[in-house]
């Protein structure tokens, strides 16, 4: 917007004025006239106003923006300052034990004393760096604002860069020149095993749905795009759930693209590029997911001609092992696998649904031991076209192509409830904050996002949408994600910008639509604890999007 504001001609304002307090004896066009233009004035300081007011808003979100990103640096630069002295200081301290001075052993454990005794006093005040380098994505508290996702990104962002091991490991990746190993890619597992421990934190969005007469805008000051290195179009993204530096690509060309998020996620660099082609019919993998340890991916293809229906791609070294492994059992009959997940719940087991109308669940009890169950094959009439898990029972959600959405209790072992719907299904999604709440795509135009709450079954409690310019046809491929606090819905079009719908607005549209790239965009995802928003396109561009 121009920094140069138009003002209205306070003259004809005031004409206006005069002309609406009745001074008299005109005649009766004059006074129907002077009615018209006073209207057309207040009409136009109306425009004008809600400009000045939309400009302020937009520079708040901006400086405050800004303003979190400085406190980073700031924070950032005091840690490695702090290191920097707590390194160059001789090892020489004695601490008092049980009466007795004991010696640290050897400089990294005279390290850990310091930390531990000195620098506590120094950071009472604040949170203390005891949080690992991977950071689990666990949900934030919200605020009930327009500023609760903002804030708590944010905040999330804040505590993550205060992490010593954390700031060590970012400055060292932004080092020009450096080689990255298998070990800086991906964390151990003992550290990604944290995250199964940490519980999420129900909240009660459901009774702010809809509630609202405008919709919270989000503020995207800043567009960047880079190659993804990809020969063909792309098909899906994901982020790492314990690294929040890392994510994947994979495309047509059968790639897998491994990448790291560099400064304040300005830029990111390819790490590694892994073929994962089938061994039969030389597919490219359908749908990929992370294993909730951060160390591998899980892939589908097809089940087809015989073909290897799910991949593992190991990310850290393999000690001579092949980087990509096929699983022998083939529990699908036909068609693509549509779709991978997996659960949040208990020990890590995933869930695939597949164009037979099935779908199953893989549980593993040793690496790379993953044996299928079927859970059902006849509850669907068509392609299961997405799946899910709830996080507060174990009930696994499929949509399907025969416009059916079904909850299947996994330890009953029996359906949990059936919901039909006017359109076809193609993707279910759980808000990750309140576990009664799930989006299901659908192939209505301008009403694809419904809201469901898990509780009310068959009842829908809003419904969102937007018009494409360029197809009428809706399609399976264009996704979507919830931003990290829940308000929040992104979806990709097949028009060439990425929608944003509020659920608190009771509108249809998006509240408001980014033009981020050439071509159509196959999905946005919101990053879970940085403010950014990361997307995919067919014109073989990754966009990052500051917000």
């Amino acid at each position: 917007m121009s920094g140069v504001i138009p003002i209205l001609k306070k003259p004809k304002v005031e004409q206006a004025e005069e002309g609406s307090r009745g001074g008299g004896g005109g005649e009766v066009g004059d006074e129907e006239t002077t009615v018209e233009e006073q209207e057309s004035a207040l009409v136009a300081l109306i425009e004008h106003r809600t400009h000045e007011v939309e400009h302020l808003r937009k520079r708040i979100y901006y400086y405050t923006s800004q303003l979190g990103e400085a406190e980073q640096k700031l924070e950032k630069t005091k840690t490695q300052l702090a290191r920097l002295r707590r390194d160059a200081r001789p090892h020489k301290i004695s601490l008092e034990n049980d009466g007795k001075n004991v010696k640290p052993e050897n400089s990294s454990t005279s390290s850990l004393l310091v930390n531990g005794s000195s620098s506590r006093n120094q950071t009472q005040s604040r949170t203390e760096l005891v949080i690992p380098a991977a950071n689990p994505k666990v949900s934030q508290p919200l605020k009930s604002g327009g500023s609760g996702m903002r804030d708590s990104i944010r905040s999330s962002a804040q505590t993550s860069s205060s992490t010593q091991s954390d700031i060590v490991r970012k400055v060292n990746a932004e080092k020009p020149g450096r080689i990255h190993s298998d070990s800086d890619v991906v964390e151990n597992q003992d550290k990604g095993r944290k995250r199964k421990l940490e519980q999420r934190d129900h909240k009660e969005l459901i009774p702010m749905v809809c509630r609202s007469s405008s919709p919270h805008s989000i503020y995207c000051h800043a567009n960047n795009h880079i190659s993804s290195q990809h020969k063909r179009k792309l098909r899906s993204l994901a982020l790492c759930p314990v690294n929040d530096q890392l994510f994947v690509t994979s495309a047509l060309d059968g790639l897998v693209n491994l990448w790291q998020l560099q400064g304040n996620g300005s830029s990111a660099s390819l790490l590694s590029s892994t073929e994962c082609i089938s061994p039969k019919t030389r597919r490219w993998a359908e749908d990929i997911a992370w294993h909730p340890l951060g160390d591998s991916l899980v892939a589908t293809y097809t089940a087809d001609k015989g073909d290897s229906q799910i991949a593992i791609i190991h990310l850290n070294k393999t000690h001579g092992k092949s980087r990509v492994t096929f699983l022998q059992d083939k529990p699908h009959i036909k068609g693509i696998v549509n779709g991978i997940t997996f659960m949040p719940w208990g020990d890590p087991c995933f869930v695939t649904g597949g164009s037979d109308h099935a779908v199953v669940v893989w549980n593993g009890d040793a690496e790379n031991s993953w044996k299928p169950k079927k859970l059902h094959r006849d509850l669907h009439s068509s392609a299961v076209m997405g799946i899910a898990g709830m996080q507060q029972k174990q009930i696994v959600l499929s949509a399907g192509a025969d416009k059916r959405i079904i909850g299947f209790d996994i330890q009953a072992g029996r359906v949990e409830f059936r919901n039909q719907v006017d359109s076809k299904c193609m993707s279910v999604l759980p808000n990750p904050c309140d576990f009664n709440l799930y989006m299901v795509q659908t192939g209505t135009p301008e009403k694809q996002l419904r809201l469901f709450d898990v509780r009310l079954r068959q009842t829908e409690i809003h419904t969102f949408g937007f018009k494409q310019e360029s197809s009428d046809s809706q399609s399976a491929l264009i996704n979507q994600g919830w931003s990290s606090d829940g308000w929040y819905l992104s979806s990709g079009s097949v028009d060439p910008v990425i929608h944003i719908f509020d659920i608190r607005y009771n509108g249809h549209r998006p509240s408001q639509s980014i033009r981020a790239h050439q071509k159509r965009v196959f999905k946005a995802e919101f990053h879970y604890s940085r403010p950014l928003m990361i997307s995919i396109s067919s014109d073989l561009q990754i966009g990052l999007h500051k917000i």
